[in-house]
């Protein structure tokens, strides 16, 4: 079951959401048919839920939203992007663990 703590973002909503956020913000573009996208998702939910109020964490379905995908360049998913200060300050493609994840948000924090 999904996180609670992680937001899907729109288009309608991705700029307030992300580039405005006054904290870090993991972004997972992902996609439903999408296997290795369903192997991580546990992981991201984890994270929502113990780093919530530290690092807003949301999901792009790349499907659904190809304008904000084409934006970013994504061309594989999944594709985390962590952004800070609006800015995209790291870019993993591929599913990783939950440590290396953790590694990836705390230095850019």
């Amino acid at each position: 079951m999904a996180s609670p703590n992680v937001l899907n973002l729109t288009e309608a909503n991705f700029d307030h959401e992300v580039l405005n956020a006054s904290t870090p913000v993991l972004v997972d573009f992902w996609a439903t048919w999408c296997g290795p996208c369903k192997m991580i998702a546990p992981i991201i939910d984890e994270i929502a839920d113990e780093a919530a109020g530290k690092v807003k964490v949301a999901k792009v379905d790349v499907d659904a939203n190809q304008a904000i995908s084409a934006r970013y360049g994504i061309r594989a998913i999944p594709t985390l992007l962590l952004f800070k200060n609006g800015e995209v300050g790291e870019q993993i493609v591929g599913a990783v663990s939950k440590h290396d994840l953790l590694e990836k948000i705390q230095a850019l924090s």
